[in-house]
């Protein structure tokens, strides 16, 4: 049966959850809410554009990755891929879900220095420890394995072909809002101007459209605007809007084999995209906040500093055609490129699942079912995400995660 189009007016005036943001993060956690047995409360999603044309969900590059160097991040993306590649069976086999598989050509980090050598290393100990199936390659070893690249100035590199590569999560999310809505969970299409708080509790948001709507608790899942959302509650939280650039572009002399995706030592990243097709993204140097609503694009970046890394790195890929390009945002946390997650120690009804850095969608599936969790009994019955609380923000102490992109 075909789902009732999504309405700006709540049908009801209050909720047991309200979700604020209804892309990733939001549907995430509103299906893991309908698949927690012992939760049976209303929850609303609002959704401020449910075309999500700009969402950095849709905008995403879509991969994911275990290549972290903490345990807990290794987890939360073992997790994912686990839930991803068996998508039909964990929405009850509902044979309207595709079955899906991660494109794994992997991700490639090349070290240039003995220092980032080391740092590889390091994370490479980590990785193995939690079950990744990362290995370390010398410059030798990556010329035999991929004989286009040019590893004239590379100590090391690190590279896992397990659970790692590409993957459809845009799909993933499409399935979670789809059987949340069918499941009961209510999504309206408006926004929140107002959040009203009474000293220690989130009593209430105000609609765009007038409505009040009382909630017990309360989610922000509004990505790059969440500082925005959180300021309502009179709560700061360190996340910005990021700028980052896409490409898509074809080879006079194509690949004869899968390009990993590739971190070269100058920032910029470059992978198969499939069909005779390649992504490469980055950002400049200069990377300051931006306003939610500016994806320009800035032209020269490609000219003056992504090509010519491609070129260099890839030498067979110095006549190339970009077919498409766009830009998108991070959720930039800018204490520590980390998740937030949890309730305000201050304010316990207000829930955070925010400032995730560009690595939202591939820890989308660990973050929705620990949101839902906490919801639900007020502690984490799977992976523990108490570390990414928002009590070291207060306490200005970050998770240093030396495996950022």
């Amino acid at each position: 049966m075909p789902l009732d189009p999504i309405i700006a007016t709540p049908k009801r005036d209050s909720y047991d959850v309200v979700i604020i943001g209804g892309a990733i993060m939001g549907s995430s956690t509103a299906w893991f809410l309908t698949d927690t047995p012992d939760f049976d409360g209303s929850v609303l999603v609002i959704e401020r554009d449910p075309t999500y044309e700009f969402a950095s969900t849709s905008l995403s590059n879509s991969c994911i990755r275990q290549q972290y160097s903490t345990t807990l991040n290794v987890r939360i993306s073992q997790f994912g891929a686990d839930f991803y590649s068996s998508l039909r069976a964990r929405m009850g086999g509902d044979e309207r879900v595709p079955e899906l598989t991660i494109r794994s050509f992997g991700y490639l980090y090349l070290a240039d220095t003995d220092a980032f050598a080391d740092v590889l290393r390091a994370n490479h100990a980590v990785q193995v420890a939690a079950g990744a199936g990362t290995r370390l390659m010398t410059a030798d070893e990556i010329a035999a394995a991929y004989p286009f690249y040019n590893v004239d100035d590379i100590v090391l590199g690190s590279h896992n072909m397990v659970n790692e590569g590409y993957f459809d999560g845009v799909t993933m999310f499409d399935w979670w809002k789809r059987q949340a809505r069918e499941r009961g969970v209510e999504y309206i299409s408006n926004e929140v101007t107002a959040i009203t708080r009474t000293g220690d509790r989130i009593d209430s948001v105000t609609l765009n459209t007038g409505e009040v709507v009382a909630c017990g608790q309360l989610v922000n899942a509004t990505g790059p605007r969440a500082a925005r959302t959180a300021k309502m509650a009179g709560i700061d939280v360190p996340v910005e809007p990021r700028k980052r650039y896409s490409y898509i572009f074809t080879a006079e002399k194509p690949l004869d084999r899968d390009l990993p995706l590739t971190i070269d030592p100058s920032g910029v990243h470059v992978r198969e995209n499939g069909g005779g097709t390649y992504l490469a993204g980055g950002h400049p140097d200069d990377d300051p906040a931006v306003d939610p609503a500016d994806f320009t694009m800035d032209h020269m970046f490609w000219e003056a500093e992504v090509w010519p890394a491609i070129a260099t790195r890839i030498p067979q890929f110095e006549a190339i055609k970009v077919t498409r390009e766009w830009a998108g945002h991070y959720a930039y946390n800018t204490l520590d490129q980390n998740a937030i997650t949890g309730p305000h120690p201050d304010v316990a009804n207000f829930i955070f699942v925010n400032g995730f850095s560009g690595h939202g969608l591939q820890q989308s599936p660990a973050m929705g079912r620990g949101t839902a969790e906490w919801l639900t009994y007020g502690q984490y019955r799977s992976l523990d995400l108490t570390p990414f609380h928002y009590d070291r923000i207060l306490a200005n102490q970050p998770i240093l995660e030396r495996a950022v992109i």
